[in-house]
């Protein structure tokens, strides 16, 4: 009842001006969250191929945002940032077993999202809203961390990654759940051709936001449909039809999936006559995974590294805005954004106010969407526990440093193939709180040259700059950390709707123990 009554005081009668006049109060919210999707994977970023002609239609007729940043560079914190609008140190997911390192959830991790947090479909469910989440959850596979736990009235798509095949016995195949239940299993009812890459997945994801659309049109009722799809998360995968279709192999096959894929989805929304009342956005949970390129992985464009760092490579996303009748065509927006604005945003566009009881790191966009009005913020880069970086303005300083450590370069490992840059894409951790390396983004988009200490420059970028993570540091209060502890015996051996399938496999003896996060 508490929490109830918590909520109710975010609903509130919100009407705002843009190029079409009064824009409805409750649109339509579609965010559609790729995976390990580079800043220089579209045509309308730079991608040299040109295989993305229905996200740069979406672009031309919507706004780009050349600015636009995760809040975390691995898949599960700044997929919970996303959802909550908040900093993954606030809501719990990162790691304190050593400093600065990432964290996510794979079947062992014991945490997730805890239920102090309140998530976007949970606010927006105060304001009518019917709520969807296909493909990837990332934010815990224990019962209590269920997404329909959590806001979301229905859910197609599975906890974790498609990470497989297991043998069942030493590690289960991840399950594929409908709603409450699992409706099958990664590899053995939704099967993933490792040799050829081959997998229908997108397909069916494809069809499931079709049809969830379609429904909410005759219903009349107003959608948030999080489309959360991971075709091109390593293992990649296309169906036939895309299979060597992309000058760019595998990864760019399951990219002109994609793009066909939204094209569909756009289309649909105009043929029902819903796109004027249908607010969407696309963008990606983190950069590139270039250790993975470039067979299966993607690009960063002239940004430094990639997933797993700190550097514009790793946290630098796409970003298009689509909304016609409100959002002008070919608009290119330079505001910092970040994916915990999609939060905050969102909740204007439905009327709502964000919480008043906890610190929200993410914007209303709108202002900047629909006005074309540049709001000031930073961007705060996070590794884990550690501020590794800040971005105000043009500026970017550097607290810390590290691409990952000697060993595990050592194995093979590279997060920054072929763009080794002396003094900052170092192999161990190096603090620079005293004089942080400063680097100006407008000139030097790829972080090769710091500016001089002695520079009148870098003076007075730097007193700006400590002012705000000074004020940032004292208002700091990290949530409970969630990533701390893995046990076997959590997985994903019995998850609910087993039973029906036969397919319930028997845990091992618990056995907690803290996680290794090497990087």
């Amino acid at each position: 009842m508490a929490r109830a009554l918590l909520l109710l005081p975010l609903l509130c009668l919100c009407w705002a001006l843009g190029p079409g006049g009064a824009r409805p109060a409750r649109p339509n919210l579609l965010l559609l969250l790729m995976d390990d999707m580079g800043w220089g994977d579209l045509g309308a970023f730079g991608e040299p191929s040109k295989e993305t002609p229905n996200l740069d239609q979406m672009a031309s007729e919507g706004m780009l945002f050349l600015d636009f940043y995760t809040a975390n560079p691995l898949c599960s914190p700044s997929r919970a940032a996303l959802l909550t609008g908040r900093l993954p140190i606030r809501n719990g997911f990162y790691t304190t077993n050593a400093h600065a390192r990432n964290a996510y959830t794979p079947q062992d991790i014991v945490g997730g999202i805890p239920d102090s947090e309140l998530l976007l479909p949970e606010l927006l469910k105060k304001a009518g809203y019917i709520n969807k989440i296909i493909g990837k959850w990332h934010l815990g596979h224990r019962p209590q961390f269920h997404p329909l736990k959590h806001g979301f009235d229905e859910w197609f798509g599975s906890p974790n990654c498609h990470f497989g095949p297991y043998d069942n016995r030493e590690l289960p195949n991840i399950p594929v759940y409908r709603d409450w239940e699992m409706i099958g299993r990664y590899y053995e009812d939704f099967k993933i051709d490792l040799k050829t890459g081959e997998a229908n997945l997108t397909q069916i994801y494809l069809q499931e936001a079709l049809d969830f659309i379609s429904r909410q049109q005759a219903s009349q009722q107003p959608f948030f449909l999080y489309w959360a799809i991971d075709a091109t998360h390593a293992p990649v995968y296309a169906s036939k039809h895309f299979l060597g279709t992309s000058q760019r192999g595998l990864y760019g096959d399951a990219v002109r999936e994609i793009d066909d894929s939204v094209g569909k989805i756009l289309k649909h929304l105009q043929k029902l006559g819903i796109s004027e009342n249908t607010f969407v956005f696309f963008t990606s949970d983190n950069g590139a995974a270039l250790i993975s390129a470039p067979k299966q992985g993607g690009s960063n464009g002239r940004f430094l590294c990639g997933k797993q760092t700190t550097f514009e490579g790793g946290m630098r996303e796409p970003a298009i805005a689509w909304w016609p009748g409100h959002i002008p065509a070919g608009e290119v927006s330079h505001q910092l954004g970040n994916v915990m604005d999609l939060f905050t945003t969102s909740l204007s566009l439905a009327g709502l106010q964000p919480p008043s009881d906890r610190q929200i790191d993410g914007i209303d966009l709108l202002p900047a969407i629909l006005q074309g009005r540049l709001i000031d913020r930073p961007i705060f880069y996070y590794r884990g526990n550690e501020m590794m970086a800040v971005r105000v303005g043009l500026y970017k300083a550097h607290y810390w440093t590290w691409s990952n450590s000697w060993e595990e370069y050592g194995k093979g490992i590279d997060f920054c193939p072929g763009q080794n840059v002396s003094g900052v894409t170092t192999h161990t951790q190096e603090e620079h709180t005293t004089l942080p390396l400063l680097f100006h983004l407008g000139r030097d988009p790829g972080e090769k040259y710091p500016l001089s200490f002695a520079s009148a420059e870098y003076q007075g970028a730097m007193e700006r700059i400590s002012g705000v993570v000074q004020q940032h540091k004292e208002t700091m209060v990290p949530g409970e950390p969630q990533l701390n502890v893995c046990d076997k015996a959590v997985m994903n051996w019995s998850p609910p709707g087993c039973e029906k399938l036969g397919k319930c496999l028997k845990p091992p003896k618990s056995d907690p123990k803290k996680c290794f996060w090497p990087h």
